[in-house]
């Protein structure tokens, strides 16, 4: 499960459950989770036309979208007003500018969807806290001009869902979710000194291999997790992370994850890997739980940035790109569990050190809808996209930003900056949304950030901004990334565990998550026989002196690492120490 790495706005609502029934707009009883419209018929008389709905509600908080339809003159920027009853509180909102003062509340448009023309429409969403009661809006105005034509909501459902009817995925599916724990990673953790104070954390469950899928010999099958996830569900909603990581010539650029798939065994991968995974999770047993798939971690990036004469180019890399594997494996998988209804895919993006710089940055973006639509996938079928799955580059950079410079000189012609248009990973992943749908990807789509080693804590983590002699003193002195160089990436040290798994943390992020397990090594420091198809990748060799993906620099890996996936109680260790915010 090793992360390779070379030189290396907001999320719209993506409402799936039907509001509109014969013109009318379904209403439902406040106070309870699932549909809750506010409402009116929609008639030539009405200037414009508001379709309110809470998709998920929880004891204090809500996720809520809102559809505006101008049925009068086109308008080249809008604004939605309406008032609360209660105490509700918008918190974050995703497609609009929302803003709220006392009761009432302003959702102006973004840049990019401020022209409605007769008869268009807008969608955005936000989040909200409340108490007691979330009595329904009654009136909305668009541009001032009151909406719903003055008609009465319809009467609610006697019960209201509390989950989405089958087949309408939710906007963000961690939002008021719990999420899996896996017993075997949590086991593992709390049998460390210190490590109930994580164990009980979600991860994500890894199918690196055909045999994995079925289960291993005193390991669990995908099967028995979603079992087991059934049992910890409850009556409420649960998230089952897995990430999908056996393309054919896996990871290209290194050999510490290499695959048991050669080049060409595109057809094996499909048969005897995807669509068993598919089969398993298309039984109607587990269509209760919301299964988040994290496809092919660092496939597509490989295909940019470690191609074509560069200076990271690998002949396998070259060979995949050539070959169109991985192209057709990511379309492959995408479309066949783009299929099933609770399966919400997010497509690896690599991160800011490796994506960020502006010949990576669009060309990725490009790959990533190639893939989409490849092998009957379209991009609908991808949910969101995750980032620094299995890296370490620090979530927010505090003491500098990318817009500094140091007597006259950008903190981007630093040398650890290098010239990259990101200095974390949030940055980046919000501009790379943005990007993304630039390209035709579903304005909906929201971000994961994986933060399961990114926290740079401990007593080397910097205090304030380093001094301004020189701008690389200035990022030097000021960076809670303290690896040697950013094209580290095997078994780091120093690294801490980074922020906890939480939903909707910022704008267009769907989650933080711990998509990779903490203590699980990213490559073994010395060659070890497996049959894992896992090879020696000197990264994870702490006195290799490197190569032209780091710089020449050492790797900055711990020493006496097992193999990739297998438990390293050091690095386990390590990351419990410099955890950030501490344990």
């Amino acid at each position: 499960m090793a992360h390779t790495m070379s030189r290396i706005p907001v999320r719209p609502s993506r409402k799936r459950t039907a509001l509109l029934a014969a013109g009318v707009l379904a209403g439902a009883a406040t106070g309870t989770a699932g549909v809750v419209g506010a409402a009116g018929t929609a008639s030539a008389a009405s200037a414009c036309t508001v379709a309110y709905q809470v998709q998920n509600q929880w004891s204090t908080g809500f996720t809520a979208s809102v559809k505006v339809t101008n049925n009068g003159p086109a308008v080249s920027s809008w604004n939605v007003k309406w008032s609360y009853a209660g105490n509700q509180q918008v918190t974050q909102g995703w497609n609009a500018k929302v803003t709220q003062s006392g009761p009432a509340v302003t959702a102006a448009n973004e840049s990019y969807n401020g022209t409605l023309a007769t008869g268009g429409s807008a969608d955005f969403g936000f989040n909200a806290s409340y108490s007691g009661t979330n009595a329904l809006p009654t009136s909305f105005t668009l541009n001032g001009v009151v909406c719903n034509g003055g008609d009465t909501p319809t009467d609610p459902p006697t019960t209201p869902p509390t989950t989405p009817p089958a087949g309408n995925r939710v906007d963000n599916p961690y939002a008021g979710a719990k999420v899996y724990v896996n017993p075997e990673w949590s086991a593992k953790a709390a049998a460390e000194p210190g490590g109930t104070r994580v164990s009980s954390q979600p991860t994500g469950i890894w199918l690196d291999r055909i045999a994995v899928v079925a289960g291993t010999s005193g390991s669990m099958g995908l099967r028995a997790h979603l079992d087991e996830a059934l049992k910890q569900k409850g009556s409420g909603e649960m998230v089952v992370q897995l990430v999908v990581y056996d393309l054919p010539g896996r990871d290209c650029s290194a050999l510490a994850s290499n695959g048991e798939l050669g080049p060409t065994e595109i057809d094996k991968y499909k048969t005897q890997f995807i669509d068993p995974i598919a089969a398993i999770l298309s039984d109607a047993k587990y269509a209760a739980l919301r299964i988040v798939t994290t496809v092919e971690i660092d496939s597509l990036p490989n295909l940019v940035t470690n191609t074509g004469g560069r200076a990271t180019a690998t002949p396998q890399c070259d060979t995949m790109l050539a070959n169109g594997n991985y192209v057709k494996g990511v379309g492959y998988a995408l479309h066949k569990l783009g299929a099933i209804p609770n399966v919400y895919n997010y497509l690896d993006a690599g991160h800011h050190g490796w994506i960020g710089w502006d010949d990576n940055f669009g060309p990725s973006a490009d790959m990533f809808k190639k893939a989409a639509t490849a092998e009957g996938a379209t991009p609908a079928d991808v949910h969101g996209f995750i980032t620094n799955t299995a890296n370490y580059s620090a979530l927010k950079e505090n003491n500098f930003t990318i817009d500094d410079s140091v007597n006259g000189v950008s903190v981007r012609q630093s040398k650890w900056v290098d010239w990259n248009r990101y200095v974390d990973e949030l940055s980046y992943a919000q501009a790379f949304r943005t990007k993304l749908v630039s390209v035709g990807f579903d304005p909906g789509i929201g971000m994961l950030i994986d933060t399961s080693r990114n926290g740079w804590g401990g007593t080397a983590r910097p205090t304030g901004p380093g001094a301004k002699t020189s701008v690389d003193t200035y990022v030097e002195e000021g960076r809670y990334d303290r690896r040697i160089h950013i094209g580290n990436w095997c078994n780091q040290s120093g690294a801490g565990l980074g922020e906890r798994p939480k939903a909707a943390p910022a704008a267009g992020i769907d989650a933080y998550v711990w998509m990779k397990p903490p203590g699980e090594s990213d490559g073994s420091s010395t060659a070890i026989p497996n049959d894992e198809g896992k090879g020696l990748d000197r990264m994870c060799d702490p006195t290799y002196t490197g190569n032209p993906r780091n710089g020449n620099h050492l790797s900055g890996a711990l020493a006496n690492a097992p193999l990739s996936g297998h438990w390293f109680s050091a690095q386990f260790q390590e990351l419990m120490k410099n955890a950030y915010p501490a344990l």
